[in-house]
């Protein structure tokens, strides 16, 4: 069904492939909220698979106190489905960061960071941009058609771990530096389509951004401290600072305008009406 409704309503990601997952979330959103009655499942669902326990593997946290230089080079390893460290991505972050670990859903990318030595100093993960972001919309320049179409252009630094035990002054900043040179290639390499805009959120209450600055990302203005499934405006969270860093050679005072340049935008158009 949600395929169906997928080639219906033209809902493809940028490289032309149905949004299959957003389709079936949409569904049941409406459903549990009385739009539509969906047909009762033929087989159970594996959500369950998602929650399960993260593996606990064993790792040296013995600290790691010195200079960055005695730090380089610096070893990023994408972490993929198939890769000997994911079990070990998932127990840093679930162990280390204050939000956890939940495996990811739709277009995601992870990174470990090694040292010299070959030992964990960071993770990163990114994941899906926010659906609505006016500081980052405003920024961007684009109306909400071209805002549906192009979203997938956009990636969102969910997760940056530095792990606890690692004391290196300008690691961060350096390795934000490094991730922005060579992500939009991996996405292409793993998906079939580029990267042009990392985003993320930073939670004030806790940081001040100071490495996303340092590698000259860009401050565009904070979230309202509402939760996205917060539809009647009663669900307090944190303010955040919005952050983004194009990926373009250029600057550029519209990223739509940049995109349009290389020929990679897509215009949204209606799917044809069928009898």
């Amino acid at each position: 069904m949600s395929e169906e409704l997928c080639r219906l309503w033209n809902w493809r990601t940028v490289d032309g492939r149905l949004k299959d997952m957003a389709c079936r979330t949409l569904l049941l959103k409406l459903d549990r909220a009385g739009v539509i009655c969906l047909p009762a499942r033929k087989r159970p669902s594996t959500n369950g698979l998602r929650n399960r326990s993260i593996t606990d593997v064993p790792h040296d946290t013995k600290v790691v106190h010195c200079s960055l230089q005695e730090v380089l080079p610096l070893n990023v390893f994408p972490v993929l489905q198939t890769s000997t460290e994911l079990s070990l991505f998932k127990c840093l972050l679930a162990k280390y960061h204050y939000l956890g670990f939940r495996n990811t859903v739709g277009e995601n990318f992870k990174y470990l960071i090694k040292d010299n030595q070959n030992r964990p100093l960071a993770c990163l993960l990114f994941g899906s941009a926010a659906w609505k972001c006016a500081p980052r919309d405003s920024f961007i320049g684009w109306d909400g058609h071209t805002q549906s179409a192009n979203l997938g252009c956009i990636t969102n630094n969910t997760r940056f771990l530095i792990l606890p035990w690692v004391q290196v002054p300008h690691l961060a900043s350096h390795i934000l530096a490094l991730v922005a040179k060579r992500i939009s290639t991996d996405w292409k390499s793993k998906y079939g389509h580029q990267i042009y805009l990392l985003e993320t959120f930073v939670d004030r209450s806790r940081y001040r951004g100071t490495c996303y600055q340092a590698a000259n990302w860009t401050l565009v203005g904070q979230t309202q401290g509402r939760s996205r499934n917060d539809r009647n405006h009663t669900i307090k969270t944190a303010i955040k600072d919005i952050y983004l860093y194009p990926l373009t050679r250029k600057k550029s005072t519209s990223i739509v305008e940049w995109l349009s340049r290389m020929e990679k935008i897509h215009t949204w158009t209606p799917a044809p009406n069928r009898t």
